[in-house]
């Protein structure tokens, strides 16, 4: 098979080789996915460049983690029926060497859901971590109907899907971002409101939204760098979720304290399948009742360009995801 793999940490260019890898075969209780889409997250351009904990987890590691394409293969104790099955998965380099930048994958069955068939494979390697990590940051103490949510960073991957799901569950939603360009694409995913969060009345602008109430929930794409604003904009008694930070730096304990806020960070690799497979089967849901929702493709490259497609993610001037063909040699 045709696969993208690197055997030392470092600059994309310098480190991704691209060529002939065996096919693999799936083992008990796994598939086989014939790939067609690779979408690129920050972390596996941060895995591949030894800003993660930790060295090289394998010799030879395929990056990527979400993909999308279609089962061609099972191994034992898995159902038949889901030969030629459609489908999204994730975690795909997650404690296993080979990921998703390849023809082909194995993995566990349960890392993979079915993919909608108004979905194409490339909008589908967009769901993966960023959806996942969105839905839960949401739900995941019930109905949120009628709260005000604040989306930190509304035009990222994470952020835009957040500002959707929030929608469809009822809530009013503020998007921060920091460019007219952004704003415009958290707009389009239903934001009610959308501020720039660099404006020095930023947190003014908030408020006035809320009509002084302040917001009930805030999905965060920085802990660090947007404390001062979710303290100062969160009311009494909300909850604040961050799934990402900066470097180590002290929080506002105090203020977070005075206002009995609930600050949790969200590590979706940390939770037991039994919580993801709730979070596949929700937006399983939402993509059903939702069939013109946005899942955002900000670029396609040819796998032999696999390379280019994570320098795209490092820059980060991306809205949406960058996504890899896998049926291109």
């Amino acid at each position: 098979m045709k696969a993208i793999w690197y055997e030392k940490q470092g600059r994309a260019e310098e480190v991704l080789q691209f060529g002939d890898l065996p096919a693999p075969l799936p083992g008990p209780g796994e598939v086989r996915v014939r790939l067609h889409a690779s979408g690129v997250n920050p972390s596996d351009a941060n895995r591949r460049a030894g800003r993660m904990h930790g060295g090289l987890e394998f010799p030879r590691i395929i990056p990527n983690s979400d993909g999308a394409g279609v089962i061609d293969r099972v191994g034992d104790g898995v159902d038949h029926s889901m030969l030629g099955s459609r489908v999204w998965l994730h975690f795909g380099q997650r404690g296993r060497p080979f990921g998703t930048a390849a023809e082909y994958i194995c993995l566990p069955h349960e890392l993979t859901s079915p993919l909608p068939e108004h979905l194409d494979f490339a909008q589908g390697a967009c769901l993966g971590i960023p959806a996942m990590s969105a839905y839960w940051s949401l739900f995941q103490h019930g109905a949120i109907k009628g709260k005000r949510i604040l989306v930190t960073g509304g035009a990222g991957a994470v952020g835009h899907y957040a500002v959707q799901l929030a929608k469809w569950g009822g809530a009013y939603v503020i998007a921060t971002t920091s460019s007219e360009r952004k704003a415009a694409h958290a707009t389009s995913g239903g934001a009610d409101a959308v501020i720039d969060y660099a404006a020095a009345d930023a947190a003014l602008q908030i408020l006035d939204a809320t009509q002084g109430q302040g917001v009930d929930h805030i999905v965060d794409v920085n802990a660090v760098d947007n404390a001062e604003l979710c303290v100062q904009v969160a009311s009494n008694h909300a909850r604040w979720v961050s799934y990402a930070s900066g470097a180590h730096q002290a929080l506002p304990l105090v203020a977070l304290i005075r206002k009995n806020l609930c600050l949790q960070g969200l590590y979706l690799p940390g939770l037991p399948y039994e919580v993801r497979w709730i979070i596949q089967e929700g937006l399983s849901r939402w993509m059903n009742d939702v069939p013109d929702a946005i899942h955002a493709v900000d670029s396609l490259f040819d796998s032999r360009d696999t390379a280019q497609a994570h320098l795209a993610v490092e820059a980060g001037t991306k809205l949406g995801t960058v996504v890899v063909r896998c049926d291109t040699d």
